[in-house]
């Protein structure tokens, strides 16, 4: 035995020829456990990481929806509130705008066209007082608090005339509000009129009959389950709620008289419910010229800036309106099957 240039030990070929090569101590089946545990630590890993980025997105979208929230109720608490500009030290024509059915549930209920007209009123800056009408109808108690409005606020302020104009439509609840303005504008094709009641529904007696499908309705008065659908409608209960439309109409007819004075023509069909375009209406004097609201202003009134005074939905109110959600009823308000009386 020799020792090489560094002192080891130098074994002989005998010696070398029993070494064994050197290996792992681990066998075969534990380098492959161990080739698991490594894969299922970097899948847990990952599974780690990808929560921790769900999570911060999460937290990310949730704070973008609160202050989308508190955004829309900022908005909602000041949006009734008319623009800057309608607070303004110019002249103006104030705007209040008549649109679509006048309902309780609608845009144009009472409370906000008479808040709108109020403040219209108020402004020491307005010079007159325009609605923009464009509207088939709806409630006469609605209309009817409107009118009464009106005139309230022209006694109160004499010195500021109101005028309608009328657009696409000014019919029924809407031609009622128009009435008590001092000057009804429409254009020549517009739809002026309708000064009649209506209320409709259906009945389902013989249908039920045929499906074997028994009514069971229990009333305390001989007449509280007047106008069911479900049950045969008598004709003393014809006769009274023919009273009741008459009466509306009655009411109806008397305040455009009272609103159009003299200016209204004798024509057997001016209060039967017909429709006539602006062009026949100026003939029969349901109103007194054709225009715009921007001729009104700048033609009659003298003034070219118009300013709306009209409350301004919120926007939750009008998401509600483009998704639809209110489309039924405001289909049946059309249709005149909503159960109520309607100026149509």
């Amino acid at each position: 035995m020799t020792k090489n240039a560094w002192g080891e030990e130098d074994q002989g070929p005998e010696a070398q020829q029993g070494a064994q090569p050197v290996t792992s101590s681990e066998s075969p089946d534990k380098r492959s456990e161990s080739r698991e545990w490594r894969l299922i630590e970097k899948m847990v890993n990952g599974l780690h990481v990808e929560h921790r980025r769900t999570r911060r997105w999460g937290i990310f979208f949730k704070l973008l929806t609160f202050t989308y929230l508190f955004a829309l109720l900022g908005i909602y608490f000041y949006g009734k509130t008319p623009d800057l500009d309608a607070v303004s030290s110019d002249e103006h024509v104030a705007v209040v705008q008549v649109n679509g059915p006048i309902a309780e549930s609608e845009k144009a209920n009472a409370d906000s066209l008479v808040w709108s007209l109020r403040r219209a009123f108020e402004n020491e800056h307005s010079r007159a007082v325009l609605m923009r009408i464009n509207s088939p109808g709806g409630s006469p108690v609605q209309a009817g608090y409107v009118y009464d409005e009106i005139n309230r606020l022209k006694t109160k302020y004499p010195e500021k005339k109101v005028y309608a104009v009328i657009s696409d439509i000014g019919a029924s609840g809407a031609y009622y509000i128009a009435a008590a303005a001092d000057d009804i504008y429409a254009d020549k094709a517009s739809l002026v009129g309708s000064i009649g009641v209506v209320s409709a529904s259906f009945g389902f007696v013989d249908l039920m009959d045929k499906l074997g499908v028994e009514r069971r309705m229990l009333t305390a008065g001989e007449h509280k389950g007047l106008l069911d659908p479900f049950q045969p409608l008598q004709n003393t209960e014809r006769q009274f709620w023919q009273e009741v439309l008459d009466t509306t109409h009655r009411q109806f007819i008397e305040q455009v008289q009272a609103g159009r004075g003299e200016r209204l023509k004798e024509d057997p069909d001016l209060f039967t419910g017909l429709v006539w375009t602006g062009e026949q209406a100026l003939d029969l004097g349901l109103v007194d010229g054709l225009g715009s609201a921007g001729y009104v202003a700048r033609d009659v009134i003298g003034v070219d800036k118009l300013v709306d005074y009209s409350a301004k939905g919120s926007p939750i109110e009008q998401l509600i309106d483009r998704l639809g959600v209110s489309m039924a009823g405001h289909l049946a308000n059309v249709l005149g099957v909503g159960g109520g009386v309607q100026l149509r």
